[in-house]
């Protein structure tokens, strides 16, 4: 009497990551998800290392995820992979504040992000039609 197997989110040639709780806003951290839409992985690898957004670093940590979520759960070849996916959620938001002058308060916000990145096996004839 097992527990019945939870449906895939995803197709049986992608795979998916999700890192969550990243200190930057969506809007900043879309430009980066941007960087790498429709890419091949190893293109979206090179792009994220030489970038110079600060949250590059946690994007890219999130691809080389995907990409080893698609090697060894789900049997997918690597040099096949293209970034079919990445979007850009929001999580909470710290509300932070400082005294200003005349008795007042100046509100700070510190919010926090969520990136998901879905990767898929796209056959080589495919790649070169398109």
């Amino acid at each position: 009497m097992g527990k019945i197997k939870n449906p895939r989110r995803v197709a049986d040639n992608e795979a998916m990551a999700k890192t969550s709780m990243l200190r930057t806003s969506t809007q900043k951290l879309n430009l980066v998800a941007q960087l790498i839409r429709n890419k091949p992985v190893a293109k979206a690898l090179t792009d994220l290392t030489f970038s110079k957004k600060r949250i590059a670093a946690d994007v890219k940590k999130c691809l080389q995820s995907a990409i080893a979520n698609a090697e060894n759960n789900h049997g997918l070849d690597v040099d096949d992979l293209v970034v079919a996916e990445a979007w850009v959620g929001k999580k909470l938001i710290m509300k932070r504040g400082r005294p200003r002058a005349r008795g007042r308060y100046g509100r700070i916000l510190k919010p926090f992000s969520e990136v998901t990145i879905v990767v898929r096996q796209v056959s080589a004839a495919t790649e070169e039609q398109a």
